[in-house]
């Protein structure tokens, strides 16, 4: 249910396409008129017709793999509630047994629904779900066509900040880590947030108490973080607080760049290291000589964590376009078969599936990057990961027969990206079914994982548990890792040029 959005309940059709411009072509059907939907659990741009089509657009092969599976399990679970309530009252403890669902299992799909839920099981018992699928379009050149038309805003942006011909750093995270410790904005603010926070979330403003009276070992400013989200979020200053931030990041050489129009909905982010400002960086990042900072001629872009196959053809676009990538780092959330929600996990060796290849690198993190900045979790360096094709219908002998070859690591980008890597350095596409080395590549290369799931048991998972406070500890770690080793590594090489 959460990966799908609430329309699906009341739609039977559900079209995939590359581009809105063909579902103009082959269904006349305008769909950037009908209702925008999302699903909480997923990042793809839905459309609802306002009757019973759903219109999604898809970014690679990726979204097909995703999204066949999930329809396909929500049909025939939608289908086993039906046959299990047609002779008992949709009383709510009556629905539950006939079911056969836990009260755990019942409490959660009552907040997937939220006020739809008795309206949903009326619907389910009333009718059998039947989905029709059609796919306009899914050609490897349409989706290396809207990795194009998503490059252009960025593109623009960087013109805007004179960075066309600067080397990239390009990162691939999420929309708030990186900008967090490297603009320092919740610090500015802090004054404010405790005030809010003391006012509205008892939970998280006990956490503060602890921390100012030494009784945890947790972070400050990434407790300052998790709150400022909810300042700028849910205070009645929120429309000033923005403005005001992004007044701020403006003068620090950062672009937010939304994705919009395209099938890839990965928003993006561009800083000019000559513009940020050294005494506002995260101070877990370490001494930032501002001297060197304004010397340099780089910029990081941070895209979004895309899906799948999606992140080859962002990755292929960004350095087709760059005029040097300077480095690449992959940092995201994966299932791990050896260790626990909130690990960190750094791979030396990786499998794609799609490609059939076997990628051995140098990775440029270790443990001892990240684990002092880990509070509530491990870091796990040479591990082995495996990039699937899907997570949905994984079963236990499939992950068994991946831990028995010592892979640690389940998740869904870094092949692509290795993919990608292979082609920025190499003067030929990709090879298929191959063991390629890595290690000697002319980038810098760093992959780190943190784990969201553990597929060994049931439902523990950042998705079934929520994204907590504490949940912020391993992304920070790991982000904190990459922008300490972005700005060193700039800072190396103004000096080695200055000689």
């Amino acid at each position: 249910m959460r990966r799908l959005p609430e329309a699906i309940n009341r739609c039977r059709h559900v079209v995939m396409g590359q581009s809105p411009q063909g579902f103009r072509a082959v269904l006349g059907a305008d769909i950037l008129g009908w209702e925008s939907v999302k699903a909480p659990a997923r990042r793809r741009r839905w459309y609802h017709d306002g009757k019973n089509t759903l219109a999604v657009l898809i970014a690679s092969s990726s979204d097909i793999d995703d999204l066949i599976p999930t329809l396909v399990a929500f049909q025939i679970e939608w289908n086993k509630l039906h046959r299990s309530l047609q002779d008992i009252d949709l009383a709510d403890d009556d629905a539950r047994q006939a079911a056969g669902a836990t009260p755990d299992d019942w409490r959660r799909l009552r907040e997937a629904w939220g006020d739809g839920f008795n309206a949903n099981l009326a619907a389910i018992k009333r009718d059998e779900c039947r989905i029709t699928l059609r796919l306009i379009g899914g050609s490897h050149l349409g989706f290396a066509r809207n990795a194009s038309r998503w490059w252009l805003p960025i593109a623009a942006a960087m013109d805007e900040l004179g960075a066309r011909e600067a080397p990239i750093y390009f990162v691939s995270s999420n929309a708030h880590s990186l900008v967090n410790v490297l603009t320092g904005v919740a610090r500015r603010i802090e004054t404010e947030i405790v005030d809010w926070i003391g006012r509205t979330d008892n939970d998280l403003d006990t956490e503060r108490q602890k921390l100012e009276a030494g009784h945890s070992r947790a972070s400050r400013q990434n407790w300052l973080y998790y709150g400022a989200r909810q300042l700028f979020d849910s205070s009645p200053q929120r429309d000033r607080l923005r403005k005001w931030r992004a007044e701020l990041e403006t003068a620090n050489g950062v672009r937010h760049i939304p994705a919009v129009g395209t099938g890839v909905d990965s928003a993006a982010q561009v800083f000019m290291l000559s513009k940020l400002d050294a005494s506002a960086i995260d101070p877990r990042v370490g001494a930032v000589d501002e001297t060197r900072l304004r010397q340099s001629d780089a910029c990081i872009v941070n895209v979004d964590y895309p899906l799948g196959q999606a992140a080859y053809h962002i990755l292929r676009q960004v350095a087709e376009q760059a005029a040097w990538v300077a480095g690449v780092y992959v940092l995201g959330k994966a299932a791990t078969l050896n260790a626990d929600v909130g690990d960190v996990m750094i791979p030396n060796a990786v499998y794609n599936e799609h490609s059939g290849n076997t990628y051995w690198l140098d990775n440029c993190f270790t443990a001892a990057d990240v684990q002092s900045n880990l509070v509530y979790g491990s870091a796990l360096d040479n591990q082995r990961a495996v990039t699937v094709r899907g997570t949905f219908l994984q079963n236990r002998d499939y992950l068994d027969f991946y831990y028995q070859g010592r892979y640690t690591v389940v998740e869904m980008e870094a092949g692509p990206y290795l993919d990608a890597c292979y082609e920025i350095g190499q003067p030929d596409r990709y090879p298929v079914n191959e063991s390629v080395n890595m290690a000697k590549v002319n980038f810098d290369l760093g992959i780190v994982h943190y784990a969201s799931d553990t597929p060994y048991t049931q439902a523990r998972t950042l998705g079934a548990r929520g994204l907590s406070y504490r949940g912020m500890d391993s992304t920070y770690a790991s982000a904190i890792a990459v922008a300490r080793r972005i700005l060193q590594r700039e800072e190396a090489l103004v000096a080695q040029r200055s000689k």
